[in-house]
């Protein structure tokens, strides 16, 4: 699966592993997930396959070994027989997590698998457990300027702003029905829809679109951003991103209606809206919490329809 981190060992960590194979050294296992058609995708070991692949189709050379340093320099085709044979010959022992395992078992089983020395964010892992056409959705919905900017994701690494667009795809979905644990529910959604048709991947982008040029036209650099008594150190919440974007997406707020709230300094009445209880603490503690949830994105609708 397309993992953000993709393929990074360097050619010497990759030739170790190619010296392991030939001294019969002790590989560690490979888990696979089986996809919805019974292909297999790497969860834990794509580094050691990647760098066999890479050997075997003579992408580098030997460099680095202890046990064999004569085969220094040296690419698979180069090597002698009986070091090629010790190679093809390995056997690389692979445990696979079938199709019909619950979502949430499957998930809880990589996360305890993700122990490298640069772990896989949830979402991270996430997105190669469920990959299909929503998560490639997702994917370029992230890189949309707009929504870069006012989620303070521009140099993003770990997939931080996909999985704020997944959030917004599931609330809206149905907030009400929200249960904790979050990534539970964000799981269950992903493997629901992890292969969404066309015309309904085409709905929800046109609604998060709007919804997200609508949130900038009102609120500006003030979105989803909580401010200290003087108004100044901005720092980006998640919750307060699915407060105001699940209350303006339900609401559907047009044209006329942002001019109005631009004209009554709607930005100015949203701080103070934000910084006092209860809405203040709902996007503050206990965030994930059903309360909250709920709390949260029914108190901003209604402030909202409030100033219409």
């Amino acid at each position: 699966p397309k993992f953000q981190r993709g393929y990074v060992w360097n050619r010497t960590q990759a030739s170790r592993l190619i010296e392991s194979l030939i001294i019969n050294c002790p590989i560690p296992v490979i888990y696979l997930s089986q996809n919805s058609d019974e292909t297999l995708s790497v969860i834990d070991g794509n580094q050691r396959v990647n760098s066999i692949e890479l050997f075997l189709n003579g992408e580098y050379e030997l460099r680095g070994l202890s046990a064999y340093p004569e085969l220094e320099g040296l690419r698979f085709s180069e090597l002698d027989p009986r070091f090629q044979r010790h190679i093809l010959n390995r056997t690389l022992r692979c445990i696979c997590i079938l199709k019909d395992t619950h979502p949430q078992i499957k998930f809880d089983v990589f996360e305890r698998l993700n122990t490298g020395s640069v772990k896989l964010s949830a979402h991270e892992l996430r997105h190669g457990l469920y990959m299909g056409t929503l998560m490639n959705k997702i994917e370029t919905l992230s890189r949309n300027a707009v929504f870069k900017k006012l989620t303070m994701t521009e140099n993003d690494k770990r997939m931080k702003a996909d999985e704020l667009i997944l959030r917004f795809f599931a609330f809206y979905d149905g907030w009400q029905a929200y249960n904790k644990p979050l990534a539970d529910f964000l799981n269950k959604y992903s493997e629901r829809n992890r292969n969404m048709d066309e015309n309904s991947l085409s709905a929800i982008e046109s609604k998060f679109l709007n919804t997200l040029n609508t949130v900038n036209a009102v609120l500006g650099n003030k979105s989803f951003r909580t401010f200290d008594q003087q108004h100044k150190s901005p720092k980006f919440n998640a919750a307060l991103f699915d407060a105001q974007m699940i209350a303006f997406a339900e609401l559907d707020i047009q044209e006329p209606q942002i001019e109005q709230l631009k004209q009554i300094g709607f930005s100015e009445l949203n701080y103070d809206f934000i910084s006092i209880d209860p809405f203040a603490k709902y996007i503050s503690s206990g965030t994930t919490d059903k309360n909250s949830v709920v709390g949260r994105i029914t108190s901003y609708k209604n402030f909202i329809s409030s100033k219409l």
